[in-house]
């Protein structure tokens, strides 16, 4: 016995003072993700150093003196041992300190005995030494606490292999490998003890086995975590990784039931409000078969759907990716982000982008006319004044040309008018509509008056029919102009010797107003842009030119001031424009 004895505790002490570097390595090259571990390594160390000095030892004091020491480790590797398995399944939980409390409870009194008792009477009723074939040990018989002390530290150790367990049961096969090879190495230790404790297995008598079993086991998580090899702490790090993501990460397996998930992701969930692993990932989705095919269906790789939650409608997109092992499905990882701001963002950069191309197509519009429709008419006065001065033209010549000229300037301020209006409606806020009551009536005589002289060169009579009776609400100075260019537009479209017959009736609620030519009419693809606000302009029968800004004016003041305006055209009868207006309420 005397050889096998002490190269047993030379073993012994060796081994605890390698797990002890080990454990100061890890602790000093991967730190805060390895806390837990290194504990339970020092605390095995501290365990099997003592016992194999203790087994050396030849005199009571001092084997007294190494069992005290022993039980700082004794007492607290349990402990280690489950905040090792809450670490590592990356466990959160506000009442966390409550844990450690509960946890180390034991664990400190048992301490606090060792050190207020110096012969350990809580845990030893009785202390022997005994001489075997040169070699001196002793009979324990044990105290009440002692027993306290193995049903905590079996407790522990099994919760915390519980813990592992169910964090990793249904995880994809690489987690639940390595989860295996760790809850292994946490059992033997245990088993060991137990087979000591019932006296099954005591090949060297009164020596245990324990503390070396320890020691082997965590040397081995110890060595595979600092090689980052076998466990490359693997579950730690990929808990943080999809803690920290910003978007809902959903893992299934093949089944697809839950393997693992982040705390995002519960923002996203429709059915249950409690998610597990283990659980279909289909019950949490009821109401959503988009996200049931995506998770069904190989082809689909991502998805947007609505989401609504207490009143508040998202929108959310979904990615899928595919993981596989051996050209094997084994499982899918599903990726939710809130796309709604981002949607927004877009909507208001789309809004503000076509608001800068509407400024940019207003400022090309307004100098095309002002080098065009324009200039010519300026240019050509001012070019008769020059040439009159000059005597080029005489005084006879330039009284024929001035009705002529008159024409062109009444062109010119209807131009500018319309051209002024139509800028004002396009700057930002638009123009603001002061209704007023007036008798439409009026306004149309008094726009007939105006242009009646143009309507006299092409010999178009203007008829007024006018059998509404009510007055209107709006804005007086806006619905001359549409009145305007509207008979503008009729003269210079009517054929010479035609009639123009403007009609007013009331009824509910608006007085309609209809001007009708007989002129060449307006072709389909042209109505469709008036309908749709759109621009075009087309020559006269007496070759009349235009900017196509006065139909615009018309649809944009009519709608500004609660109208409706309609349009008809046949290529035979001519064009009817109808427009209504809000009747004045008394």
């Amino acid at each position: 016995m005397e050889f096998p004895t002490y190269l047993f505790s030379f073993t012994l002490i060796l081994s605890a003072l390698l797990v002890s570097m080990l454990a100061i390595y890890i602790m000093t090259s991967i730190k805060e993700l390895t806390t837990s571990v290194v504990f339970t390594m020092w605390c095995a160390s501290i365990w099997g150093f003592f016992y194999g000095l203790e087994l050396i030892s030849s005199t009571l004091v001092l084997k007294l003196l190494f069992l005290d020491l022993q039980y700082f480790g004794i007492a607290f590797i349990a402990g280690f041992w489950v905040l090792f398995a809450l670490q590592y399944t990356s466990y959160k939980s506000e009442k966390f300190y409550l844990i450690l409390v509960m946890l180390f409870a034991i664990p400190t009194i048992t301490v606090g005995l060792v050190i207020t008792s110096p012969n350990q009477t809580f845990f030893y009723k009785s202390i022997t030494l005994i001489q075997e074939d040169n070699f001196t040990n002793m009979v324990l018989v044990k105290a009440p606490w002692y027993y306290v002390q193995v049903a905590y530290s079996y407790s522990t150790f099994l919760l915390g292999l519980v813990i592992l367990w169910r964090r990793f049961r249904h995880s994809n096969q690489l987690f639940k490998t390595q989860t295996k090879q760790i809850i292994l190495a946490g059992s033997i230790p245990i088993a060991f003890n137990i087979f000591y404790q019932s006296g099954v297995l005591r090949p060297f008598d009164t020596i245990d086995l324990t503390p070396f079993s320890f020691l082997i086991s965590f040397g081995v998580i110890g060595a595979s975590i600092a090689r980052h090899n076998l466990f490359n702490i693997k579950p730690i790090a990929q808990n943080k990784i999809i803690e920290a993501l910003t978007r809902g990460v959903l893992v299934l397996n093949a089944k697809s039931e839950i393997v693992d998930f982040n705390s995002m992701m519960k923002s996203f969930l429709t059915g249950s409000t409690t998610i597990k692993p283990g659980d279909s990932g289909q019950d949490h989705f009821p109401n959503h078969s988009e996200v049931l095919m995506l998770m069904t269906n190989s082809e689909e790789k991502c998805i947007r759907y609505e989401l609504e939650q207490e009143g508040e409608k998202r929108n959310i997109h979904v990615e899928k990716i595919d993981l596989s092992e051996e050209d094997k499905s084994i499982g899918t990882i599903l990726l939710f982000e809130d796309i709604t701001v981002q949607i927004e963002i877009n909507e208001k950069l789309k809004f503000q982008a076509d608001e800068l191309q509407s400024l940019n197509n207003l400022k090309d519009k307004y100098f095309t006319i002002i080098s065009h429709d324009l200039k010519g008419p300026v240019f050509g006065i001012k070019e008769l004044i020059h040439m009159t001065n000059t005597g080029l033209v005489s005084q006879e010549e330039f009284m024929d040309m001035l009705p002529e000229v008159s024409k062109n300037m009444e062109q010119v301020a209807m131009l500018l008018e319309n051209l002024l209006a139509w800028s004002s409606s396009q700057l930002k806020g638009g123009e603001i509509v002061f209704p007023q009551e007036f008798d439409i009536q009026q306004i149309l005589i008094q726009q007939k008056s105006i242009l009646e002289r143009i309507a006299h060169e092409k010999k178009v009579e203007i008829l007024i029919d006018g059998q509404a009776e009510s007055q209107v609400k709006a804005d007086k100075n806006m619905i001359e102009l549409v009145v305007r260019n509207l008979l503008n537009n009729a003269i210079k479209f009517s054929e010479n010797g035609s009639k123009i017959t403007i009609r007013t009736l009331d009824t509910i609620d608006f007085v309609k107003i209809c001007i009708q030519d007989n002129g060449i009419g307006i072709s389909p693809e042209n109505l469709l842009k008036i309908q749709n606000g759109i621009s075009f302009t087309t020559t006269g029968q007496n070759k009349e030119t235009g900017t196509g800004l006065g139909l615009i004016l018309v649809k944009e003041y009519i709608m500004k001031n609660n109208g409706h305006l309609a349009v008809s055209s046949d290529g035979e009868k001519g064009t009817k424009f109808c427009i209504k207006l809000p009747i004045a309420v008394s």
